[in-house]
């Protein structure tokens, strides 16, 4: 059997709430195994019937759909467990013990959840799995070491998951979500083993990965659930409004995606309690706990530790609103929408982007950017927002509403983002970007067949959408709701003066503010509010150049295939079985195809196209580590300490030039673009490489640095002369220093191709590390190999 059908959920659940597991009694648990050996002996001599494993899972899921697994799961289980081991099925059995481990896990029942792991250990060694590297053997570790580590056997599981890491460095794409389901289970174990920072290491790590696989964060549910994780960590940190933005963050994705009759959901809203409680926010912890409660006792009933640690905490959240003479409404329950801590509560800002909560709201003042007409933009002030802000803003108050009101049977077939060629689409855009091509702006993505039956029109309405727009003191974006007199077609009007489209799924609870909307807060800031928000702007906030005009524009209708080949040339992203085309396919033509923002994807077909040009084939990306191996090596290794030698700045200037390119892109293929992404063109490299630089998780995040200092001594090496250069010391120093770096960028690139197992070589000259690299590439297509 396929190893991947034993893979069909991940090792291990990412919240910190049970798997989708029931409550099954003990005794006839320990029965059902007894009688599963004893089942096999007395049919060995029989011929084995079969054991459908796809069947197996989909039986599962159906119990925990259904909502019966408080009386179906734990018979199931134990029945599948007979079945694999009577068809002589080892594969299939293994699969049946990982989901039985989740299964006694969120029961707490440990005790007997060990023999399963012992178990499966026993039977993932017959099978011959534990010397190898196999996903299936990544996972069954995982699952071990999870359940080891409920039942407080921390050295166990902490082994179990040093041997899973070990494993899935060698089994798992970067982006494959058991590796964030690891992260994830390691930060609980250094949580309960009292190693907070380490906790939090490894759920950024979780959520990085998980956000770099979804083909739309906003509405997945294992994106909220890291978010819910790490707002615990850090509420053990004391971080409470970086926890507050995580666990509202979490509650936001599952509203965004309608997945609130999740059995996870209850995770969400027991985190965003728990911080509220933190916060001394009494009503609003009782309300999230009480929704809570409704989810658990729905999906897995009373009688398990779930419902009653929530219980627990529920009647302190209430006796703590009594003492603080704060009364909570009863009707809080988890049919009533309108009565959950809303999720856009304390979201204008991420963590690292400010100061956000109630302190925040009390500067209810705006920035108002003054325009002029679409063709001749008036002096403007810089609009204090970016780009891909400004756009979300722009698509979730004027565009989701207007496709919803004129095209309701396609708003589930329409996507929306803002991707491309642009500064802001890079996240790079600042006061000196808006002088041209900047303003409210969107994309909206097609099929072929729906751009031919709407796609005209719909750009006609897009470009009648309303851009008068305000942003308050902190940073939030409001956009006036009215037609734009010059065009027809546009959405109906809501109302005179600074109204907001209403969107159901981020209504913001009273006294906060959504990111996309400005609400008046309740009291006396609410005139304030009011009347800093009457003063809109239209249009565009600079020139349309000519190169985003035309068949080069940069926003508005597209058919899927039409805009990545405008960029790339291509429809969708070249075969994995083609590197030729791939390796004419420039890093920065990918950067531009890959950038940005996906606002919604419905039906996943434009992120489907995009990730595609993401996943370039590591044979690819091994082939282009070996060019630039040789292009370090020979531009800074060889020529630029010749040329200088000589005398011949201008030669030596290039040197550098062609040094620095080939090891800022080696930097940007070493971390793996299906990661971190492509190295985009000259104007923002730099800008690019710091920000990964900057990454917790970056491999050779020095080389960045490095790079600008050589840069910055180049003039003195290359031309510095006698009495020239930093104090008037001449090219000597500068030169001196400059080699110095480039060895040293040529030490830490081979210690990382070491670390890799791309290299068993020491040696520093970079040309003589190719062979080593292109051993790894396992096509024997000659345009991957160098001469």
């Amino acid at each position: 059997m396929d190893e991947e059908a034993l893979l069909k959920q991940f090792a291990a659940q990412f919240a910190h709430g049970p798997d989708d597991a029931d409550d099954t009694d003990a005794a006839t648990a320990a029965q059902g195994a007894d009688s599963t050996a004893n089942q096999v002996a007395d049919d060995a001599d029989q011929s084995p019937a079969t054991f459908d494993t796809q069947q197996f899972l989909n039986g599962l899921d159906a119990i925990f759909d259904r909502h019966t697994a408080a009386t179906e799961a734990g018979p199931y289980l134990e029945q599948a467990m007979v079945d694999a081991e009577n068809a002589g099925d080892e594969a299939g059995l293994l699969t049946v013990l990982n989901e039985t481990m989740g299964f006694y896990r969120s029961q707490g029942r440990h005790k007997e959840n060990q023999w399963i792991v012992q178990r499966a250990l026993e039977l993932a060694a017959r099978m011959g799995l534990t010397t190898g590297t196999s996903e299936a053997w990544a996972t069954t570790l995982i699952n071990c070491a999870t359940s080891m580590r409920a039942a407080k056997q921390y050295d166990q599981a902490e082994d179990l998951y040093h041997q899973a890491q070990s494993v899935c460095r060698h089994s798992l794409a970067p982006t494959d979500r058991r590796l964030a389901a690891l992260h994830n289970n390691l930060s609980m174990l250094y949580s309960e083993t009292n190693r907070p920072d380490k906790a939090e290491l490894e759920l950024r790590e979780a959520l990085r990965i998980i956000e770099a696989s979804s083909v739309n964060p906003d509405a997945d549910i294992d994106v909220a659930s890291s978010h819910t994780n790490l707002a615990l960590t850090l509420l053990t940190k004391h971080k409470l409004e970086d926890a507050h933005w995580h666990a509202a963050k979490a509650l936001e994705i599952y509203r965004t995606g309608h997945l609130e009759h999740s059995a996870h959901y209850a995770s969400a809203l027991a985190g965003f309690a728990q911080v509220c409680f933190a916060e001394r926010r009494y009503a609003d912890a009782v309300t999230g706990y009480r929704h809570a409660l409704a989810v658990i006792e729905e999906c897995y009933g009373k009688d398990t530790d779930y419902w009653r640690i929530t219980a627990d905490n529920l009647r302190q959240a209430e006796e703590a609103a009594a003492q603080a003479g704060v009364t909570v409404d009863n009707a809080g329950v988890a049919g009533d929408a309108g009565a959950l801590p809303q999720s856009g509560s304390r979201l204008p800002n991420s963590p690292a982007q400010g100061k956000t909560g109630a302190n925040a709201a009390s500067s209810p003042s705006t920035v108002s950017v003054s325009t002029g007409s679409a063709g001749a933009a008036e002096a403007v002030s810089a609009c204090p927002v970016s780009g891909l802000k400004l756009a979300r803003a722009f698509w979730t108050q004027m565009g989701k509403p207007m496709i919803a009101a004129k095209y309701p049977q396609y708003t589930g077939r329409i996507a929306a983002g803002l991707v491309g060629h642009g500064s802001e689409c890079y996240g790079f855009d600042d006061a000196y970007s808006q002088d041209h091509d900047f303003g409210p702006r969107f994309c909206l993505w097609l099929t072929d067949e729906d751009y031919a039956a709407i796609g005209e029109q719909l750009e006609v309405d897009y470009e009648a959408l309303p851009r008068k727009f305000s942003v308050d003191a902190q940073g939030r974006v409001t956009f006036e709701a009215h037609a734009r007199s010059d065009a027809s077609g546009a959405f109906p009007s809501a109302g005179a003066g600074s109204t907001v489209i209403p969107d159901a799924a981020n209504a913001p609870t009273p006294g906060t503010a959504t990111d996309d909307t400005a609400t008046a807060e309740s009291g006396a800031a609410s005139s304030d509010v009011a009347e800093a928000m009457t003063t809109p702007i239209d249009a565009p906030l600079s020139p349309v150049t000519p190169r985003a005009q035309g068949a080069n524009r940069r926003d508005g209708v597209f058919r899927i295939g039409d805009f990545f080949e405008s960029i790339t040339g291509y429809r969708t992203a070249p075969a994995q079985t083609a590197p030729h085309e791939w390796l004419m396919l420039q890093e920065s033509t990918l950067a531009a195809a890959t950038n940005g923002e996906v606002f919604a994807d419905p039906t996943g077909l434009f992120s489907k196209t995009r990730q595609g040009f993401k996943n370039m084939p590591d044979d690819v990306r091994l082939a282009l580590i070996s060019k630039r191996l040789g292009m370090i090596a020979q531009a800074g290794q060889y020529n630029l300490p010749r040329s200088l030698k000589r005398g011949d700045g201008a030669a030596a200037w290039l040197s550098i030039h062609e040094f620095v390119q080939a090891t800022a892109s080696l930097v940007f293929l070493v971390n793996v673009p299906m990661v971190v992404g492509y190295m985009p063109y000259y104007k923002w490299q730099f800008a690019a490489l710091r920000k990964l630089s900057g990454s917790m998780f970056a491999l050779l995040p020095n080389v960045g640095e490095q790079l600008e200092t050589v840069m910055r001594l180049s003039s003195a090496a290359c031309y510095g002369g006698a009495g020239f250069g930093e104090g008037g010391k001449g090219a000597a120093p500068a030169i001196e220093k400059i080699n110095d770096i480039v060895e040293q960028i040529a030490v830490d690139i081979v210690k990382e191709l070491k670390r890799e197992h791309l290299t068993t070589s020491g040696e520093t000259f970079l040309e003589w590390q190719r062979p080593y690299v292109e051993d790894h590439i396992a096509s024997d297509d000659p345009v991957l190999k160098s001469l």
